[in-house]
Parts: structure tokens; C-alpha cells; sequence
């Protein structure tokens, strides 16, 4: 925008209306500048947990939430995955790769360990399984007579596109398993990687594993300080049929867990061997069992959650998904219905068309819609701004600026919407899938929105309403709000024609040696045709007013913007408008 637009700006310094040098209040006790019975309500609303691909659990997730002091977690794990829609479901062991005509390829791949005398693993006609045809896996190791330590003969599976990691609530692994040469030395180990979970009943934190031990001893007990769990199984005469229940075994092993909250994060088969010993073992038809998940998925993990609010009761959950076969879109509502998937791979259509149409199908359930990560399909600042003129953010009510792509590209695509008035507020996002530390993360920002409770319905009308920003903790864990006219609050839209609109900004002081900043923006609906943001940038200290010139164009809009010491956005306000005339679909809340 140019020089005009902007008549003139002034520090407020610590005026009675700016935040000024108070730290951070608590959620409880914070109230806007404006006077209101508003507080800061502090959102994590984009995170994985086991439920997902990656290594975070739920309880990883509230241990990092409860930490910060962050007051609502809002769970979005990708919907195929709570569905395992397209889920791998069986393994024929005919080969190292394993194709199917609708699921993903499977393929195993070999890592053996220590020195052994012989190991092997071969797929063989005979001996095979009488309960399936084609091929089965012999796994052999021999160990020199003088290991005392294991050696072993491993094959991990994996799936493309990790389609087969989710939860392994209500999960039954079925196998068939021949014991050739097996005992107290020489042993199969199917082993079950799960979730990453913080230190826990005089357990440290890491990632948890159940092992299924057939050869030496039987029973159940935990090894590795307690994050492995083994089940010891019996050896019988010819093929034995197994069927392992992996909830009821992490609830046996580890009864003070919330074993709903569990991952299924990976697969690994061992023969191995010590002392001279030899293990041979062969293995066929292993089939994953996954009960519940057709019209439960979001069910089990509203079990897990009603768990965790016992022991996190400062951290309010919202449930939500991000729904992931289109564009993805986060939806949250606790009263959430998924999509159905319209094909039976989980293949993602990345149209346009799509997108809005399930953004569509999802307002009859959700209380908020989210435009997630948006560059992932629009690859530049100017096919984002173009998407986001031209399909109104696709008719979502947020749009991920803080995501995991280029922050600079994406808040110049947000400005151009801006300047052709889409009312859509921004937020940031950790889109985190581990849970181990969220202030190590690169991507690590989060949401606070003024409301007056953590209930769902008045957070999705604060976001709706563009009561927002965002922030990265690890630096600035502040607040920001906007007044135009002494009457319109930030995300609002105030009509007027006058001449100049004064415009409050109060902010949180920036990091030392940083800066806030107004960002003020012409509305003139240029759309298509010129897709390149039009803002200046005024500073201003602690708080400050400005008096901006709302009367040429169609109006302007006004952000805050805080950067620390190097330069790097470390706090994001949304908008307010002043416009000539109300744009068409504005949301209410917008324009109370």
C-alpha cells in the first residue's frame, strides 16, 4: 500500500489500553484489552498421535501440552488412518515384495545382527502353511557356540505410504507358525513397535515395544527399564495358529496405560540364537485384525480421551481429523461424522472440485473447517493467492499461514486474499507426529483466540470470528489485539467511508531487540488480475494507534505482526477490516 494510506502512527508505549509489559496471563485470568469477558484460550490444533503415521502418542501430546500451559489439544489424525481405509490387512510371506491389487505393496527387508555361523531366510514352497497356498519364510540362524549375546536373523515390514500404522486398539495378529528348531537358545521374535510416551510410572520416556517370544521362557513381563514388553508363547507339535490380541497384552503388561493410545508403528520378524544353539522356524499367513474400525474409529479414541482428561484436567480435548484423500482439511467437532472414502485405496484426488466439495459435506457435522498446509498443492505464492481469491479460501472458515511450508509465500497469499476481503482467518500449526518436544521442533507455532471458555462452540465462533493469532512459543508467548473506531475488534469488518479510521494495536512486548509492527493493507478487489499483496508496515512499540486511511479502494485491513531480534516472525494477529461495503457471505461474526 502506498505512503497515503497510512495518515499517521504513534507509540502508545503503556497506555491503560495496551497489553504493555505484563507477562503472559493464564487462560483463566487473561481478559482482552478491550474489557471484554473474553480470555486467551492457547490451542494446539493440528497434531498426530497414535492414531496416525509417526511415533506420538495422545499422551505424549497432553504431557507437551500441560508443560507449555497450553489449554486445548485438538486431535486431527488423518481419517483413512482412524478408518484404516485401505489399510494393509494380511501378508502371504511369497516374497521380500508383496503386491496387491488394492492394498499397498508390502515389502520386508533384511538386517541381521551379531556373527552367526549360518542364518538364512528363504521363501519356500515346502513346508507351507495348510491354511494357505503359495509360498511361506524360513528364517534360520545358527550362533557360534562361544555368543553368549543373541544373534538373529530379522526381516522389518514395511508398507508404502505407512499403510498400516494406526492404533493397534482392537487389533489381532494372526499367524501361522511351524517351530522346526526351537528352545531356550534359539528363539522367534515377532516384534511390534509402538508409540513414543514421556516418563511414566518410574519408566523413562521412549517409544514401547511388544515382543512375542516363542522357544524359552513363557508368561509376560517387561524388559529395558519397562518399555519392552514380551509375551513368552508355548511351543507346540507342528503348526501352531496364533492369535495375538496386542490391546489386551499392552493393557497386561502396562495396566497404568491408556493402551487405546497405543500405535501400531511397525512389524518385525526374528529367528535368533546364542551359545551354539540353532533356530529354523517358518512362518506363513500373517493377518492383521482390526475390529471396530468400520463405525468406531473416532469412538476409540473418545475412549482414550475421556482416560487422559482424568489425568490431564488442566488440558481441554477437542476431537477433530484431518481429512486427508482430497486437499487436506482439518474438521473439528465433537460430534464429528467422517467422510466416506470414495474409492477403496486410500488414493488422494487433489482437485480443487474436491476439496471444496468435501468442505461442503462437512459443515453438516463439523463445528470448524481448516484450509491445512495449502502450498502442498499450490506450489507458489501466486497459485495460492489465485486458489485462495478464487474459491474463497475453498469456502473453509481457517487457512494454515503458520504450517509446515514457506512462511513468507504463505503470508503473502493470505495478504492477497485479504485485499480481496476473504474472510478467512489465519492460524499456525505444529502438525506434530512424534510428541517428544514441542519447542524442539522447526515447526512449532500455536493458536490462541480470544473466547470466553474452551468449549468447542465458542472457540469455533472465536475462529470463525477471526479472534486469532498465532505464535511460536519457544520464543514469544504473548497476546495481540485489534480496535478500529473504538468499536470493531480484530477479525472484525467495520463499514465506514470516513476519511481515517483510528486503530488500537495492543501487543505483548516483542523478544528483546525485536519488533511489532502494523501491517496495513488496501482492499480493492483486484482478484485475478494481480495477485501480489499490497501492505506497509508501520512499527510500533509496546502498543500503538495509527489512523488509516480506510476511504480510497474499497476499504483497508490491519494486522500485527511481532519478529524477533533476527528478523523471524514469531507472532501473527489476524486482520481487521474497514470496508465500504460488507462483502458477500461474510460470516456473522464478523460483522456483530
Amino acid at each position: 500500500m502506498a505512503r497515503r494510506t497510512v495518515l499517521a502512527a504513534a507509540a502508545a508505549g503503556a497506555a491503560a489500553t495496551a497489553l504493555g509489559d505484563r507477562a503472559a496471563p493464564t487462560a483463566a485470568a487473561a481478559t482482552t484489552a478491550l474489557g471484554t469477558d473474553e480470555r486467551a484460550v492457547s490451542m494446539a490444533m493440528h497434531v498426530h498421535s497414535s492414531f496416525s503415521e509417526g511415533t506420538a502418542s495422545m499422551h505424549a501430546h497432553l504431557e507437551q501440552a500441560s508443560r507449555l500451559g497450553v489449554d486445548v489439544v485438538m486431535w486431527t489424525d488423518h481419517d483413512f488412518r482412524l478408518q484404516a481405509h485401505g489399510y494393509r490387512t494380511a501378508v502371504r510371506f511369497d516374497g521380500l515384495v508383496e503386491d496387491d491389487a488394492v492394498k499397498a505393496t508390502w515389502t520386508w527387508t533384511r538386517a541381521d545382527e551379531g556373527t552367526a555361523s549360518y542364518a538364512a531366510a528363504t521363501f519356500v514352497t515346502d513346508p507351507r502353511s495348510p491354511r494357505q497356498d503359495g509360498r511361506a519364510l524360513r528364517l534360520q540362524n545358527r550362533a557360534p557356540s562361544r555368543a553368549t549375546t543373541w544373534c538373529s536373523t530379522r526381516l522389518t515390514g514395511s508398507v508404502k505410504n505407512s499403510l498400516a500404522t494406526t492404533s493397534l486398539a482392537a487389533t489381532v495378529l494372526e499367524l501361522d507358525v511351524l517351530a522346526q528348531e526351537l528352545g531356550p537358545d534359539a528363539e522367534l521374535v515377532l516384534a511390534v513397535t509402538s508409540s513414543y510416551r514421556p516418563a511414566t510410572a518410574g519408566r523413562p520416556a521412549g517409544q514401547y515395544r511388544l515382543e512375542y517370544r516363542m522357544g524359552g521362557r513363557t508368561g509376560r513381563w517387561t524388559e529395558s527399564g519397562g518399555l519392552v514388553g514380551v509375551v513368552g508363547l508355548p511351543v507346540a507339535a507342528g503348526w501352531q495358529s496364533l492369535a495375538l490380541d496386542l490391546q489386551a497384552d499392552v493393557e497386561a503388561l502396562w495396566p497404568d496405560l491408556v493402551a487405546v493410545d497405543a500405535g501400531f508403528c511397525g512389524v518385525a520378524v526374528s529367528a535368533r540364537s546364542r551359545r551354539g544353539a540353532a533356530a529354523k522356524v517358518v512362518l506363513d499367513r500373517l493377518e492383521i485384525v482390526r475390529a471396530r474400525r468400520s463405525g468406531e474409529p473416532l469412538a476409540l479414541q473418545r475412549e482414550a480421551m475421556a482416560a487422559y482428561a482424568q489425568r490431564y484436567p488442566s488440558v481441554r480435548q477437542h476431537q477433530g481429523s484431518e481429512i486427508s484423500l482430497v486437499r487436506h482439511l482439518n474438521a473439528y467437532g465433537d460430534a464429528l461424522v467422517l467422510p466416506t472414502p470414495p474409492t477403496p485405496r486410500a488414493t488422494k484426488d487433489t482437485s480443487v472440485a474436491a476439496a471444496a466439495a468435501a468442505v461442503r459435506e462437512l459443515r453438516s457435522s463439523a463445528d470448524l473447517v481448516a484450509f491445512n498446509h495449502p502450498l502442498e498443492d499450490a506450489r507458489t505464492t501466486e497459485a495460492l493467492a489465485d486458489l485462495l481469491v478464487s474459491t474463497r479460501a475453498l469456502g473453509a472458515d481457517v487457512v494454515e499461514v503458520g504450517s509446515k511450508e514457506d512462511l513468507a509465500s504463505t503470508v503473502a497469499a493470505y495478504d492477497v486474499a485479504a485485499r480481496n476481503a476473504v474472510l478467512v482467518t489465519a492460524t499456525g500449526v505444529s502438525d506434530d507426529h512424534t510428541g517428544r518436544d514441542w519447542l524442539a521442533q522447526s515447526q512449532r507455532w500455536l493458536t490462541s483466540a480470544w473466547a470466553p471458555s474452551t468449549d468447542l462452540p465458542d472457540l469455533a465462533a472465536a475462529l470463525r470470528a477471526g479472534r486469532a493469532w498465532f505464535w511460536d512459543p519457544r520464543a514469544w508467548r504473548g497476546q495481540v489485539d485489534l480496535l478500529a473506531d473504538g468499536r470493531t475488534r480484530m477479525g472484525g469488518v467495520l463499514l465506514t467511508r470516513s476519511d481515517s479510521v483510528e486503530v488500537v494495536a495492543t501487543a505483548t512486548p516483542a523478544p528483546a531487540g525485536g519488533t511489532t509492527t502494523l501491517v496495513v493493507g488496501a482492499v480493492d478487489m483486484a482478484g485475478r488480475a494481480d495477485l501480489s499483496p499490497r501492505v506497509t508496515r508501520v512499527p510500533l512499540d509496546a502498543g500503538g494507534t495509527a489512523l488509516v486511511d480506510a476511504s480510497r479502494d474499497r476499504g483497508a485491513y490491519a494486522r500485527v505482526e511481532v519478529r524477533d531480534a533476527g528478523g523471524s516472525l514469531v507472532g501473527f494477529s489476524n486482520p481487521l477490516w474497514m470496508l465500504h461495503e460488507a462483502p458477500a457471505g461474510a460470516p456473522a461474526e464478523r460483522l456483530g
